[in-house]
């Protein structure tokens, strides 16, 4: 009974951790300090398209899916699985890439305008 909840968990965390990796960079509009996490959201994300690094949530819901007696992910991954020919078709993979890349970039031109209006130092890294 356990490893379906882990399993559901692990899809859920994983779908909020894409949110964030879309969306995220706006929150860095109200709090500029949100910025660096985003960043390295963002970097992660990146490298899992571009470089191929495996995500630790993907192979965490494998092994609880695995373990539930369950099948597990799709070779493609988790985006292949549950949102490629489900949320868009799979020959848009692409466009959909593209537009995540642009929807990041602006919300970081975004963040460094409005950051800028208020205060020049906003963005730096806190003080330890």
């Amino acid at each position: 009974m356990r490893y379906p909840l882990i399993a559901d968990t692990v899809m859920a965390v994983h779908f909020a951790f894409l949110a964030y990796l879309v969306c995220g960079g706006f929150l860095a509009w109200r709090w500029p300090r949100m910025f660096w996490p985003h960043l390295a959201a963002a970097a992660y994300g990146l490298g899992t398209v571009v470089v191929g690094w495996p995500c630790p949530l993907t192979r965490l819901e494998n092994w609880a899916r695995s373990k539930a007696g369950q099948q597990g992910l799709d070779p493609g991954g988790f985006i292949s699985h549950y949102l490629t020919g489900v949320l868009y078709p799979a020959d848009r993979l692409p466009h959909v890439q593209a537009a995540v890349g642009v929807i990041v970039v602006l919300s970081w031109a975004g963040a460094l305008w409005t950051v800028r209006r208020r205060s020049p130092t906003a963005l730096r890294l806190p003080h330890r």
